[in-house]
């Protein structure tokens, strides 16, 4: 069976490296948190293969269309996958993912969030298959996200050795 870094591959894109903090912003906490068979990921932006933060910024339903914030959401399960590979040294060590909580910054008349965040899903399904990859899932629309982003994902899975 294919590593999730082979699936990747496979699917032509790139893992980035782990996400690199801006100089001179405090975050008192840890974008994963591992506790015994478990890693939290704190709501994740997107990143890019320099590992700097590169949005999404703005809002859906308001410059950035469905289909943008998809793909978008696909670049955040990357960026979540960089980040837990650097915390946990090897993504086969993921063995099933618990929730995913997307919170898609949009227009008080937007009404398609589930379909952004199904880029995350998707594309984490696509990875690990319908057995590890199967979570429980919400998605929220909000007036705002730190920084300006137009999305943020956090979410729980289970690891094993």
């Amino acid at each position: 069976m294919p590593t999730p870094e082979a699936r990747i591959n496979a699917l032509g894109l790139t893992l980035p490296p782990s996400l690199t903090i801006p100089s001179g912003l405090h975050l008192p906490f840890s974008f994963v948190n591992v506790r015994g068979d478990r890693a939290m990921f704190s709501g994740h932006p997107r990143h890019g293969l320099d590992g700097a933060i590169d949005g999404p910024f703005g809002t859906l339903g308001e410059g950035i269309s469905t289909q943008d914030g998809y793909d978008a959401a696909r670049g955040v399960a990357l960026s979540v996958l960089a980040n837990l590979k650097a915390e946990i040294g090897d993504l086969n060590r993921i063995i099933g993912w618990v929730r995913v909580f997307g919170m898609v910054t949009s227009t008080p008349d937007y009404t398609e969030q589930h379909l952004v965040v199904n880029g995350f899903s998707d594309l984490i399904l696509e990875v690990f298959g319908p057995d590890v990859g199967r979570h429980a899932r919400s998605a929220i629309g909000v007036a705002a996200l730190p920084m300006g982003f137009a999305m943020e994902i956090e979410g729980e899975l289970l690891i094993g050795p």
